[in-house]
């Protein structure tokens, strides 16, 4: 048995994915009617993303299930104890995140969200789940809130948030990444900046494609 299979986070977990089921882009009007092509453009810029993540404030932008287990499974497999993860949204992946850490021996998970709804959900929501002494959310803008006091090494980064942030943010936390550190980055391919960093060699990091939205990066020091 394991923390995120019993109560009582396995209960909350599950509900939150139910729910994440039911939302759909069509559900947001703000968002709705965008073309392609506009859409593509805003989750890209580095200028509009506050403006385009703000309209999707009541969404709840979840991991896939099984995402959600391989970090989870990540985790306990590297035994991270210090973890960084950038875009809380309503806390679904934290929660798999902290479930590790728990069952681990405990450690420490920070996360951002500039969002304040978002923030005040997902404190509710790792609450609810048992797991709140383990998180450090930090409200604002992650190229500020990332931009000190971390851990000095890291074991696993997250990157959901803003994608086209996604180089910027790697950027602060990269010289912190302990050897063999996993980094996930959901969505990479909204970011072309980022896929061309992770996939050369070159750069320290060995990176495949898990399933069809993931990039699973590893430092290889």
């Amino acid at each position: 048995m394991t923390t995120l299979t019993t109560a009582p986070l396995a209960g909350l977990v599950d509900r939150l994915f139910h729910e994440a089921d039911q939302v759909t882009w069509a559900d947001n009007p703000a968002i709705a009617n965008l073309t392609q092509d506009d859409h593509l453009r805003l989750m890209r810029s580095k200028t509009e993303y506050r403006d385009f993540y703000g309209a999707l404030k009541d969404m709840p932008l979840a991991v896939s299930r099984e995402t959600g287990a391989l970090l989870y499974m990540l985790a306990r497999s590297t035994r991270a104890t210090t973890i960084v993860e950038f875009g809380t949204s309503f806390g679904i992946s934290t929660l798999h995140l902290a479930a590790a850490l728990r069952d681990n021996g405990g450690g420490r998970l920070i996360t951002t969200e500039f969002e304040p709804s978002k923030v005040a959900k997902a404190r509710e929501h790792l609450a609810a789940g048992g797991v709140i002494d383990l998180v450090e959310i930090r409200e604002g803008d992650a190229l500020k809130t990332l931009a000190a006091d971390l851990p000095d090494t890291i074991d696993l980064v997250l990157l959901d948030g803003a994608k086209a942030l996604y180089p910027e943010i790697l950027a602060l936390l990269e010289p912190r990444l302990r050897t063999g550190a996993f980094v996930i980055a959901d969505n990479a391919d909204y970011s072309p900046e980022y896929m061309a960093r992770i996939r050369d060699s070159s750069n320290g990091y060995l990176s495949v494609p898990f399933s069809e939205d993931v990039e699973l990066s590893m430092r290889m020091g």
